[in-house]
């Protein structure tokens, strides 16, 4: 009887994991799902320490989450146009950069790696698609730069997901499913290898089609297919 039991558990795992792996969808995964007054750990003292950085948050980085932190939050949700509830739910946490999306399948027979390369390329494939090619290596690289920048989220979903930051993610480009022949894909993995021609920029715009005042303030470093790239 306990051999019947083990076999069927084993089949059910081989059926939910064919499952997962065979869905385009994108899953968050962070160390919680959301923080909340009360809250108290390592996870809150992370979030803290983010709002610090940013200027959000002048308390103790004490891992406790009190009418401060709530404070803080309900700022950086406000600031950011998110759900003003001072809960640091999912896509808060994510803004932040902790946290990553990951696709279901790699969540499970990938690596980081091969998770990072599909959002970049989702980003990319929303951002410059019809682009040349080394346009769409060079949006790729300017989401990187910001990795590395102690002015954005410290990975590459929390850059891409913070909001307003990109319009494919506000139109909802970045779910739509990539041939892993596209050159979107090809473009992601050679910025994640190292190309930038970019040189270190931060910002890209279309000059056509922009329409943030600030973004001219930009010093133009490069300009390739149609978009300007600046620092």
């Amino acid at each position: 009887m306990k051999k019947l039991v083990k076999v069927v558990a084993f089949c059910l795992i081989i059926v939910f994991s064919v499952t997962l792996i065979g869905q385009e969808k994108m899953y968050f995964v962070s160390p919680a799902n959301s923080l909340k007054v009360g809250d108290n750990g390592q996870d809150v003292k992370d979030m803290q320490q983010e709002l610090k950085n940013w200027g959000y948050y002048d308390g103790k980085v004490n891992g406790v989450f009190g009418n401060d932190t709530f404070t803080s939050v309900l700022r950086y949700q406000k600031n950011y146009g998110l759900d003003p509830t001072g809960i640091a739910d999912e896509l808060t946490l994510l803004s932040m950069g902790l946290g990553q999306m990951i696709e279901s399948g790699s969540a499970y027979a990938a690596t980081k790696n091969v998770s990072d390369e599909q959002l970049l390329a989702r980003a990319i494939n929303g951002e410059a698609r019809g682009e040349p090619f080394e346009g769409q290596v060079a949006v790729g690289a300017v989401i990187l730069n910001r990795v590395k920048s102690s002015k954005f989220p410290k990975t590459l979903a929390g850059v891409i997901y913070q909001p307003g930051a990109f319009t494919a993610v506000s139109d909802g480009q970045i779910t739509v499913p990539i041939s892993p022949n596209s050159t979107v894909v090809k473009a992601a993995r050679d910025a994640l290898a190292g190309w930038d021609p970019t040189e270190g920029c931060l910002y890209y715009w279309n000059p056509a089609t922009a329409t943030s005042s600030w973004i001219w303030s930009r010093k133009v470093h490069l300009k390739i297919g149609r978009h300007w790239f600046g620092i």
